[in-house]
């Protein structure tokens, strides 16, 4: 490998390594205790792997995902777009960033948090957050790039304090209700990969991450699949060790009774909790502030640069609406989510994501057997729109009860149902479809 990848390998890691998602991690550790290890696993592939599998699909097409979408069918193309800037945005990603950074830094120096502390925060937060956006500049760019090195020299710190002071500690008792063996484990944290959104993240910045690879010198003739592919290898790696290491720390750090029920009364997040609480275990009042502090202005620039992307994206397909009115919508309304806690913000994303996710990872599958199999229109329409289908059905009876025989489909319990039906389609197609263009990445 030479510099070039390694310099991409950690650009990558640095799209990825998000602030937000710090949380997920210690969270799911917790929770599911003795089971962590298949826990961890599934979150891994979900939380690290599509999203570097996303970019290094996305090399695939000239056009990116919006190419390969038009290709499949230009309205639903636009649609499917849409929701996830809409996801990545307004509605959980950017009021997430504001949420977390109040439980971060401001929640563990209250006596009694409340919805007027989150409010004050909040506006002062998302002021800056629009005036930041109003004026885009490359200073944004430049903070992000000194916050994102900080953070990580303060999380691998905690993570070697957090080792040496929970070793020894036998990890924490699962909640019975989710993770009941190793098989389960590993679907719970599979799908809690999915509150991390970087795989739609992927989707939809793909194009900007690979100019970007480009821009380093590396073109299709030098080898822009392989170096995508050895570049995802090394963000892979050092996510992983993030993700797991926080991980392990939060199936071993041991929460009273009284804590649990504190958190639960105040309706906070129990991975904010673990953080800040393990950061003044391990370096004090002083880690707590700096970890707070760090945590907030990364996420303070990951809304902006959201609410940037989201305004564009928005401004290009209704060229009528200003930028700057977008600008304003999106922060306002992120502003009003964000005020309903940061629990409440990702448990409103979740029926979203239970639909995109399977929608993302059958494009990326199929995309990615074109590249080895000549592969006909249909054998990529087919899946996907069938896989939309029941990934809608099952939150529908998830949240309203109302398709009962969803329940009964093989592997629902895993919330895996739609894959059978994506290889079902994927084999119609291709025989259906056998005569026609192929279409196959090169």
């Amino acid at each position: 490998m030479n510099k070039n990848t390694w310099i991409v390998g950690f650009m990558l890691f640095a799209i990825f390594f998000g602030a937000g998602n710090l949380i997920f991690p210690p969270n799911l550790g917790f929770s599911s205790g003795q089971y962590f290890w298949p826990a961890i696993f599934g979150f891994v592939l979900t939380g690290v792997g599509l999203p570097l599998l996303g970019i290094i699909v996305g090399s695939l097409d000239e056009g990116g995902y919006k190419g390969a979408l038009k290709k499949i069918n230009p309205v639903f193309g636009v649609i499917f777009l849409v929701a996830i800037y809409l996801t990545i945005g307004p509605l959980f990603a950017i009021p997430r960033t504001g949420a977390t950074s109040y439980e971060m830094a401001i929640v563990p120096f209250l006596a009694q948090p409340s919805s007027m502390s989150l409010l004050i925060f909040t506006i002062l937060y998302f002021a800056v957050t629009l005036w930041l956006s109003l004026n885009p500049s490359k200073m944004v760019d430049r903070i992000g790039s000194i916050l994102t090195p900080l953070l990580l020299v303060s999380i691998v710190a905690l993570v070697f304090k957090g080792f040496m002071l929970l070793t020894g500690e036998t990890p924490v008792q699962a909640d019975s209700k989710v993770f009941t063996s190793n098989t389960s484990s590993f679907f719970n944290g599979f799908t809690n990969g999915y509150n991390t959104m970087d795989a739609i993240a992927a989707i939809a910045f793909s194009v900007i991450v690979i100019s970007a690879i480009k821009g380093k010198g590396i073109t299709k003739e030098t080898g822009l699949f392989k170096q995508t592919v050895l570049s995802g290898v090394i963000a892979a790696v050092a996510l992983g060790f993030i993700y797991v290491s926080l991980g392990w720390i939060g199936s071993h750090y041991h929460l009273s009774q009284s804590e649990l029920t504190s958190i639960a009364e105040h309706k906070l997040d129990l991975g904010t909790y673990l953080l800040t609480h393990v950061a003044d275990a391990t370096f004090g009042t002083f880690g707590k502030v700096l970890i707070g502090v760090i945590v907030s202005l990364a996420c303070l620039t990951t809304s902006t640069g959201l609410v940037v992307a989201v305004s564009e994206y928005f401004h290009e397909i209704l060229p009528k609406i200003s930028y700057k009115a977008f600008v304003i919508i999106f922060t306002v309304f992120s502003f009003i989510l964000a005020n309903q806690g940061l629990s409440s913000v990702i448990e409103m994303s979740i029926p979203v994501l239970l639909i995109l996710y399977p929608i993302a990872m059958t494009l990326l599958l199929t995309m990615l057997l074109a590249k080895f199999i000549p592969t006909p229109q249909l054998a990529m329409q087919i899946p996907i729109f069938v896989v939309s289908i029941v990934a809608i059905l099952s939150v529908l009876q998830l949240k309203f009860n109302i398709a009962p025989f969803m329940d009964h489909l093989p592997l629902k319990a895993e919330s895996m149902e739609w894959l059978l039906f994506a290889v079902i389609g994927y084999v119609i197609g291709l025989l259906i479809g056998k005569n026609q263009e192929k279409i196959k990445y090169t």
